[in-house]
């Protein structure tokens, strides 16, 4: 198939007779094109040559060339190439020879199965090179700085058009990990030294020094790191290894933006800004904070966490945690007789004061384990009836989130938390109380462009019926939102009771439930890597056991992949119409990564 392509007003080249593939070799062998008329003499002069090289790298031996130079006075000169490709010469022998320590090193046996030259083929340059510089990168990186090819060559048979390839590569002797130094920090050393995930005297090999750079950057305390391998102070066969650390500032501030817009029982719009205030190091001891205050016009939050390292800087950690939160769920509503229907008068409001104290461990296969003891107040009415129970809540939880990469929009995931709480009038607690929580979401990509979100949701409340009004509304169930099911505000949806209020009205109560299950299926299409739009469907409810009333609500959105996570614009639309909810719609406007 020809190919030609001009050099602005100096050269015009037909290269014909070559496949695709020839072809863009051929014009990179030949190199940049002709400026001025002294270049073109050069670049005219040399051409059999390189178009003779081109077609030696990818195997084709026997080809024959023919060039043709038509010049033009007012015009650009026409040069043609007409190429006969000939049979390509094929490998007849794939000799690939190891010896020295690297024989006892599992990770040369999976790289030589992953090796594509094989006999058959045909002979390739490009390829070879590929993997004899394939072969060299991965014994630097696991530590053989002494490995040497004591023969690599292809050798040609032009008799019967067929190539021997032999790499014989010598490791010596591997490297160790020498003594692991740092600098520019004012943390104590053990507390750094935990974070290394190799022990003084192990094989070298890079894979441990990126986790440790991971380790210090999850760490949270530094906005610099450099792991550097001191290859030129080896001793004694040991690598020490040198790590520049640059500390983040003192305080950092990030704020977050959300909203939700749309005609359900909390109506209109509901903004939403989240501020968040981090001192990443407090003392030498490696302690943390993190207060979060977030502001929407009826659910303020305030919430501070002081965080103690103790065996392990990020993998045990003893954590207290103040908290005010107030917020608002479900809706109340009254019956008008006039038009013989109940209209939304306010929601269940409640102030929550919360006091915990949590041990967190993770295991090594990356199960985050918790155990705590939290002190709850919440002041509620409910019914026209003020409570204020006490709650001491022992729990235990178990999550796990596995990524398929570390971008803030990952292609693929799963993430699982499971939790149980226990509250005991003999310690304390108003109630006797035990919850169950399990939240699933898995992430899948196909095909580069097609991804796929799924989440479940479950709970369960196992408490006395005549005991469920002193559960607080934080402990309850509710469902709606836009980690719930989209198209419905923030916990409006749940049983409800019928109660007579202090005005003598008859009054409904939207007040939660003891069951949970929701259910969202999702995906998403990749119209650009930073743009995708989404369909979804979410489905479930809150719900007692003689209350049950199944919710599905459907939409799509708009997700900018922006660099500081996705921006998700979805409209839900509620299918289902409730004695409490009318079919609704809803904007929501979120920011954040999925896992």
């Amino acid at each position: 198939m020809p190919y030609s392509y001009a050099q602005d007003s100096i050269l015009s080249i037909k290269i014909n007779g070559a496949n695709r593939a020839l072809t863009n070799n051929i014009r990179a062998h030949l190199g940049q094109e002709p400026k001025t008329e002294v270049q073109r003499r050069a670049y005219l002069f040399n051409v059999e040559d390189n178009v003779q090289a081109a077609l030696k790298s990818m195997g084709y031996y026997h080809a024959k060339i023919t060039t043709q130079t038509t010049p033009n006075k007012n015009k650009p000169w026409q040069l043609s190439i007409d190429i006969e490709q000939g049979k390509p010469v094929t490998l007849k022998w794939v000799d690939i020879f190891f010896s020295g320590d690297m024989l006892d090193d599992p990770t040369f046996e999976a790289w030589l199965d992953s090796v594509t030259l094989k006999p058959g083929q045909v002979l390739d340059h490009g390829k070879y090179t590929f993997v004899k510089n394939q072969l060299l990168t991965l014994a630097l990186a696991r530590g053989y700085f002494d490995g040497v090819f004591t023969q690599s060559q292809i050798k040609i048979n032009r008799d019967d058009n067929s190539a021997e390839i032999n790499l014989h590569f010598n490791s010596g002797k591997r490297y160790r990990f020498g003594q692991v130094s740092f600098e520019g920090h004012t943390l104590n050393t053990d507390l750094l030294n935990a974070m290394i995930p190799f022990d003084d005297g192990a094989y070298y090999a890079t894979t441990p020094l990126s986790n440790l750079n991971r380790n210090l950057l999850d760490s949270g305390y530094f906005g610099q790191i450099k792991v550097l391998p001191q290859i030129e102070h080896i001793q004694n066969e040991q690598v020490p290894i040198k790590v520049m650390l640059t500390p983040k500032p003192s305080h950092s501030i990030e704020v977050g933006l959300g909203a939700d817009i749309g005609n359900t029982s909390d109506s209109s719009i509901e903004p939403r800004v989240k501020l968040t205030w981090r001192t990443p190091q407090i003392n030498r001891f490696g302690h943390f904070q993190d207060t979060t205050a977030e502001w929407s016009p009826d659910r303020p939050k305030l919430l501070t966490t002081y965080t103690i390292p103790l065996a392990h800087p990020l993998d045990d950690q003893f954590k207290i945690k103040v908290g005010l939160l107030r917020d608002k769920y479900g809706a109340t509503q009254v019956f008008d007789p006039n038009d013989n229907s109940f209209s939304n008068t306010g929601q269940l409001e409640s102030t929550k004061y919360q006091l915990a104290f949590t041990r967190q461990t993770r295991t090594k296969n990356n199960w985050l384990i918790g155990y705590s003891l939290e002190a709850i107040k919440e002041l509620y009415t409910q019914s026209d009836i003020d409570y204020d129970p006490e709650f001491y809540l022992l729990s235990y939880g178990l999550s796990r989130t596995q990524r398929g990469d570390n971008s803030l929009d990952p292609k693929s995931g799963f993430r699982q938390t499971y939790s149980i709480e226990y509250a005991d009038p003999k310690l304390g607690s108003s109630i006797q109380l035990t919850r169950f929580q399990a939240k699933l979401k898995w992430i899948d990509t196909f095909f580069d462009k097609h991804r796929f979100v799924s989440r479940l949701d479950l709970g369960a409340d196992l408490v006395s019926k005549d005991d469920f009004d002193l559960v607080p509304p934080s402990l309850r169930y509710f469902a709606g939102g836009d980690q719930s099911i989209r198209g419905y505000s923030y916990q409006e949806l749940g049983p409800y009771i019928d109660y007579i209020n202090n005005d003598g009205q008859q009054a409904r109560q939207v007040v939660g439930g003891r069951y949970l299950a929701v259910a969202s299926a999702e995906y998403q299409y990749y119209v650009t890597p930073t743009w995708r739009v989404a369909t979804f469907i979410d489905a479930g409810n809150a719900f007692d056991k003689d209350q049950f009333e199944p919710i599905v609500s459907v939409g799509g959105g708009l997700h900018w992949i922006s660099p500081i996570g996705p921006i998700k614009l979805d409209v839900g639309v509620g299918l289902n119409d409730t004695e409490t909810v009318a079919r609704s719609w809803r904007i929501h406007l979120t920011m954040g990564a999925d896992l």
